[in-house]
């Protein structure tokens, strides 16, 4: 798995505060689109670590953003609560840069059969 304690990665502070003004659904699509497969999460949630266990037994290597550590992590948490239409913001799973959902999906995906060829097509999965 690649973390990211922070959403802008190792960018100089320069960036930081040119991106401070970006708004904080336009940085999870750019953060969405950034790998085949891209996890919000939190460190001390255990359905994250379900998830990330999931993908990581399936052989997926995810990029995961977790958002505690991350000083703007709220920001995102409330752009991905409003992108789910509300409830539980983490975690939030895109796939090929498209939206899959919270845990409910992706485990709902993963029992019919769905997750795997979606993972395939991005490009995440070769078997």
């Amino acid at each position: 798995m690649h973390y990211h304690a922070e959403s802008y990665g190792n960018y100089y502070a320069s960036t930081v505060r040119q991106s401070a003004a970006v708004d904080p659904l336009e940085r999870v699509v750019r953060l969405a689109s950034g790998s085949a497969v891209v996890i919000f999460s939190l460190s001390t949630c255990c359905m994250c670590h379900a998830v990330k266990r999931l993908f990581c037994g399936m052989g997926v290597n995810p990029t995961v953003y977790e958002l505690d550590l991350d000083p703007r992590g709220k920001e995102i948490e409330r752009a991905l609560t409003r992108l789910l239409g509300g409830g539980s913001a983490v975690p939030v799973v895109f796939i090929g840069g498209k939206l899959v959902g919270a845990m409910d999906r992706v485990m709902a995906s993963h029992i019919n059969g769905t997750l795997v060829p979606l993972l395939k097509e991005a490009g995440a999965l070769w078997l």
